[in-house]
């Protein structure tokens, strides 16, 4: 596979990783993530780490084969930084409300069209964002979307999803569809 660069006004093919090879380095360090914040970096856990998290990572391959959508690393970390900054205001914000003398909040359901192609990357968000305490999505049978049990209805609840798909749908490389062409798949479906 190849990408494209500009140089000297002519477009030449550049090389690139093939998504599948890019798919098994990143799963295989993630494995190997797990394994040692599990285990601890003990260089007695190398060995059996790397057999571990080579069969793990096989095993992953076999059970959920690359799509061919480019993980993109950066926006990835971002990600993570903002759902755990998020998750943890929404903790936070919580404890207020159930600290309060008075209850202040206004519980309910909230529907939000999503935007994602149904699949494992939209099972992915819906299961990412069901850890930001105070809301819980769930497929909605009626319409292409979610439907968030939330906290506060009075929030805006549908921005901050929309602002989580959008960096979703950045670092996992994929594609959201135009709200209206989402709502006409299903219609037609």
């Amino acid at each position: 596979m190849s990408g494209h660069r500009r140089e000297n006004g002519m477009v030449r093919d550049r090389p690139t990783l093939h998504p599948a090879f890019s798919s098994i380095v990143f799963r295989w360090i993630l494995f190997l993530a797990v394994w040692f914040a599990l285990g601890g970096a003990r260089l007695a856990l190398l060995f059996p780490g790397l057999i571990v998290t080579a069969l793990a990572t096989w095993a992953s391959l076999r059970l959920q084969p690359p799509a061919g959508n480019r993980i993109r690393p950066v926006a990835m970390a971002a990600l993570m930084l903002d759902v755990c900054r998020g998750s943890m205001w929404a903790g936070l914000d919580v404890a207020r409300r159930a600290l309060a003398p008075r209850l202040d909040l206004d519980p309910g359901l909230v529907f939000y069209p999503v935007r994602l192609p149904a699949g494992p990357g939209r099972d992915a968000f819906r299961a990412l964002m069901s850890l930001q305490p105070g809301s819980l999505p769930t497929e909605c049978p009626d319409a292409d979307g979610f439907l968030i049990h939330c906290l506060d209805r009075r929030q805006d609840v549908c921005a901050q999803f929309a602002a989580a798909e959008q960096a979703f749908a950045k670092a996992a490389g994929l594609v959201l569809r135009p709200i209206a062409d989402a709502q006409e798949d299903k219609r037609h479906g």
